[in-house]
């Protein structure tokens, strides 16, 4: 697999906020966790459930990879996020897939200060 690329791709659809695709990267029984949901939430149902609620609530934003790295059973991979009316975010994925598909999806993520 090239990770770059899929990262692009995933990445790509974050962007978009385009829940069908987003969940096409995943497992049907994968496990998510990030600063908002740091108990996780487990399957398809659930991330559909809060991806259409945070992508209501939130502008849009525009993710850009950074870099990938294999690692056992998966990647990792940085990315900035430009948020519209103001904002970057720097973020870090851990990533362990299930074949093709993400089985297990941690994210952590930071402000970057304004200059």
């Amino acid at each position: 697999m090239d990770i770059a690329r899929y990262n692009a791709d995933w990445l790509a659809a974050w962007t978009a906020k385009d829940v069908p695709a987003l969940l096409g990267f995943y497992a049907e029984d994968c496990r998510y966790f990030d600063p908002q949901t740091a108990a996780g939430i487990t399957g398809h149902d659930a991330l559909r459930a809060y991806l259409t609620g945070l992508f209501a609530a939130t502008p849009a934003m525009t993710y850009t990879p950074d870099e990938t790295w294999p690692i056992a059973g998966g990647f990792c991979g940085r990315w900035y996020c430009d948020v519209a009316g103001g904002g970057r975010l720097r973020g870090f994925d851990m990533v362990l897939l299930d074949g093709n598909r993400i089985g297990h999806n941690e994210v952590y993520v930071h402000q970057i200060p304004q200059e």
